[in-house]
């Protein structure tokens, strides 16, 4: 039947109420912005203009181990014969990539673009590490979580840059502003 709606009941309300609320929206903002911390943090320890490349440490070892563990065969190869022959701009890249990542995080813009780029970084550190000694393999699981929680909710609406400019592109017809809220 068209036009004629069904009543929300209490439950509905009480899940939505739940789903917007001020806490929930208060984690989504903490997780994000945790999350872009963790990223920032890290590349402390990539270190250029080598990123240990000469000591055998740093984002090196850990790119190593990839071929000293491996998980996945094919990427192994990769890492073998393309990554460590132009291992200085895969470190230059890595660095780039994981900045971003956390800065864009930490100020909830373009956030869903980020997040899958944190997808797509985490499936390469899990692919180098994850059989490597001494790793916590849940860690990586648990960065999935987290990528895909500011993916799937877009957490960067929440006390983030993308909450506030989402307004201003939705009046935008152009290419520019549908791709913007696209990633947003």
């Amino acid at each position: 039947m068209t036009g004629t709606r069904t009543p929300v009941t209490a439950s509905e309300v009480e899940v939505n109420a739940i789903a917007t609320g001020r806490s929930t929206r208060a984690v989504l903002a903490a997780v994000r912005i945790a999350v872009g911390l963790m990223w920032l943090q890290n590349v402390n320890w990539k270190r250029p203009p080598d990123f240990g490349q000469a000591a055998q440490n740093g984002l090196y070892q850990y790119t190593a181990y990839a071929v000293d563990h491996p998980v996945l065969a094919p990427f192994s190869w990769l890492v073998q014969n393309v990554i460590f022959p132009n291992f200085a701009l895969f470190g230059w890249g890595v660095l780039l990539a994981e900045f971003c990542l956390g800065a864009f995080l930490l100020v909830g813009l373009l956030t869903r673009f980020w997040a899958i780029v944190g997808i797509l970084q985490t499936i390469a550190i899990t692919l180098s590490v994850l059989n490597a000694p001494a790793e916590w393999q849940w860690s990586y699981y648990l960065m999935f979580a987290a990528q895909f929680v500011i993916l799937a909710t877009a957490a960067g609406r929440v006390a983030g840059v993308d909450g506030l400019l989402r307004p201003r592109w939705s009046l935008r017809s152009g290419r520019p502003a549908r791709i913007a809220m696209a990633l947003s």
